[in-house]
């Protein structure tokens, strides 16, 4: 049993008081030992070392399952099971902790600690995370992963079906490593100031893909990604009573090594000369930002607090030339200026006050925040040019963006004596945009939460809210190039009314047994909408079962089930809608695990499947045929198992093994079947759907010290 603190303390303080009382009385510290203590002093360890291995049965798309790959590093043959960790602490508060997973994967990491307690702390991180993209993805272009890509003898053509793909098209691997590297520093000045410095840096490297187009023609590429992003944080912070605060300042810059991206036209060029055209890639940019915070406990029943931090983003990358077709060139007026000069200031603040009335139970919140992003960004007239061929109807102009959005909440909480907590609320909250069909919107939304006992073993909670969103009037975009019809409503600006609700039980049936059932769902609609999304429905229903047959085995199950639909109503004409979309999602996962410790402790076994289920239809239905057939359905399954096992040959010596098998298939229609020149006006990857068998065994030896 735990002895409480104050009981410590007026201990301690007894026993100071009879031994002043009392000089000639001694006591013997020597074999006391502090069973509380938080830290254990001196060095211990883990070192795992072994071999593991990817297999791909049959089945996989590829040689190389990017699927599989991607985010887990596991790519196919044998690696190194390689890592650890280790901690020090010394009776002087010294302290000093390494952790390294993975070392033999893409996916390695690791991690650093030292200092004093009480005083300063040293940390240095280090992750790699590996993404891909597609499966037997192919390109004939030359120069993949930088930034001119050429095409070999036999370019341009006029359609896919006369290029000469089956001598040109070589395999393409799309994706890229993002490494992180970050440390920092915190060290205490005195009794309640804190300061903290601390960087990171993130890289990637590698292609991602992308795409172009030349009139009615276009071409997948392989986009290079050169990208490093930097970032700091300087902070101070004070913590007494009754006042907390600190204050920051924040920078992150982006470069990227790649300003454009050059390809050549593998159609025969429309418009004499049009053989050559130009991506821009992402811009550098920098960010700046200086943010504090203060809470101040008024009095035992009342607290406030503030934050509030304003910022400035700029950019300032040079413009591209508006074509590299020659002719079209020569016919343009000049750029308005030679970079964008952009800039944008942001400002986000809160207030939030807390009050315990005088009624038990009772608490009353209140909050009031501000974002805004005000682009200073000045509008330019830049002449239109379409796919590098033709002269824009007219020039199109540069909008900045900026909105202001408000945020109101009163929220009140209420703890009853036999169990029952209860809260309710209202939350505003309101927007303004620049640039915007619709200026103003605001969503008022009103909510309510139960939770309690049913009975000595059950518990259940229970939350219901309502929002409702209006606007300003809308209006028909006059910035953009291409007329609107006036019927449409964009989802995120249109009038709106959402219900949502979820509920959940849980009860412990026995010491061994408990279970949990909940659901959640959501309806929008959108009252006003004659063109674009009408209404959407969610339902969600999940389930877990837990059981203990003993101290040494037990067993978990979880199930879910997702349903969503949504529907749209669109027009060919600019006019009243005359055909309508449906979208009908389903999504299930069940899982069970199973944990096992025989041979007295020495053996210990564990199990975990998953599987889960996934299917896409899209309906769409026009006023002269309601009957139209669906498009195929997409869909995907992952079947997952993986077993594990840890024997101990010695107290700090144990044998490691996994075994992880994993099935993965999918079916899509917009992937399935589309090869590089099934599509006439398209030069396409002709990447597939991911589908896959793997088999990854691991075995390694762990020491303990």
């Amino acid at each position: 049993m735990r002895t409480p603190k104050p009981l410590l303390i007026f201990s301690a303080l007894g026993a100071l008081a009879t031994a002043s009382a009392s000089p000639a009385a001694t006591v013997d510290t020597s074999a006391w030992k502090c069973s509380a203590c938080p830290f254990e002093k001196g060095s211990t360890g883990t070192v795992d070392i072994g071999a593991g291995t990817v297999d791909l049965g049959a089945g996989t798309v590829a040689e190389r399952s990017a699927k599989f790959i991607d985010m887990s590093g596991l790519d196919k043959g044998g690696y190194l099971v390689l890592g650890g960790s280790a901690r020090h602490r010394d009776e002087s508060g010294f302290f000093g902790q390494l952790r390294a997973d993975n070392l033999g994967l893409d996916t390695r990491s690791f991690s650093a600690q030292l200092g004093q307690e009480g005083l300063y702390t040293l940390r240095l991180d280090y992750d790699n995370l590996p993404r891909r993209f597609a499966d037997a993805a192919a390109t004939p272009y030359l120069g993949s992963g930088g930034t001119v890509l050429t095409l070999p003898g036999g370019y341009p053509r006029d359609t896919t079906t006369a290029m000469p793909l089956a001598g040109t098209l070589k395999p393409l691997t799309l994706g890229y490593d993002r490494s992180r590297l970050g440390g920092g520093v915190t060290w205490t000045g005195s009794e309640r100031w804190t300061y903290r410095v601390n960087a990171r840096r993130d890289e990637r490297d590698g292609t991602r893909p992308g795409s172009a187009a030349f009139f009615s023609t276009a071409a997948q590429l392989a986009v290079p990604l050169s990208h490093v992003t930097n970032q700091l944080e300087v902070s101070a912070s004070y913590a007494g009573r009754p006042v907390q605060a600190s204050l920051s300042y924040q920078l992150s810059t982006f470069n990227n090594g790649q300003q454009a991206l050059t390809f050549a036209n593998p159609f025969t060029p429309v418009v004499a000369g049009a053989g050559t055209g130009q991506l821009s890639l992402a811009p550098d940019n920098e960010f700046h930002q200086v943010a504090a915070s203060l809470a101040y406990q008024v009095d035992p029943v009342f607290r406030a607090n503030a934050d509030v931090a304003i910022g400035r983003m700029t950019q300032n990358a040079a413009f591209l030339p508006l074509t590299l077709t020659p002719g079209l060139a020569a016919s343009l007026p000049a750029l308005p200026a030679t970079s964008l000069d952009g800039r944008a200031d942001t400002f986000n603040g809160s207030l939030r006050f807390t009050y315990l009335p005088p009624v038990a139970g009772l608490r009353l919140n209140a909050s009031y925040a501000r974002d805004v992003r005000d682009s200073d960004t000045a509008v330019q007239s830049l002449p239109a040019v379409a796919t590098d061929m033709f002269v824009g109807l007219r020039p199109v102009a540069s909008r900045p963006y900026s909105f202001w959005q408000d945020r109101l909440r009163f929220v009140a909480d209420y703890r009853a004596g036999n169990g029952i907590k209860a809260s309710a609320g209202v939350e505003n909250d309101s927007r303004e945009r620049a640039y915007a069909e619709a200026v103003t919107t605001r969503e008022n939304t009103v909510w309510g939460r139960i939770a309690g006992q049913a009975g000595k073993d059950v518990s259940m909670s229970l939350k219901l809210s309502r929002a409702n969103r209006g606007h300003s009037d809308y209006g028909v975009a006059t910035w953009t190039a291409s007329a609107q019809n006036p019927l449409l409503r964009k989802y995120n600006l249109a009038k709106r009314v959402r219900m949502a609700g979820a509920a959940r039980v849980d009860w412990a049936a026995s010491e061994k047994l408990s279970v949990g059932v909940g659901v959640e769902g959501a309806e929008d609609d959108y009252t006003e909408s004659a063109v674009g999304l009408t209404d959407g429905r969610t339902l969600s229903l999940n389930a877990d079962i837990a059981y203990a047959f003993t101290d040494a085995t037990r067993v978990r199950a979880f199930g879910q089930a997702e349903a969503t639909r949504s529907r749209q109503t669109g027009s060919q004409l600019y006019g009243s809608p005359d055909w309508t979309g449906r979208v009908r999602d389903r999504f299930s996962v069940l899982g069970i695990g199973a944990w096992h410790t025989a041979m007295d402790g020495k053996l210990e076994l564990a199990a975990d499947l998953t599987v889960s289920r996934a299917r896409s239809l899209t309906l769409a239905d026009t006023a002269t045929a309601t009957a139209t057939a669906p498009f195929p359905a997409a869909t995907s399954s992952v079947d997952s198992l993986k077993l594990s096992a840890t024997y101990k040959l010695q107290d700090n010596l144990s044998l490691v093994g996994s075994l992880w098998n994993e099935r993965f298939d999918a079916a899509d229609w917009r992937l399935d079947g589309v090869r590089p020149d099934t599509v006439p006006y398209l030069l396409a990857f002709g990447q597939q759907t991911p589908n896959y068998r793997v088999n990854v065994l691991r075995f390694s030896v762990r020491y303990r010290y």
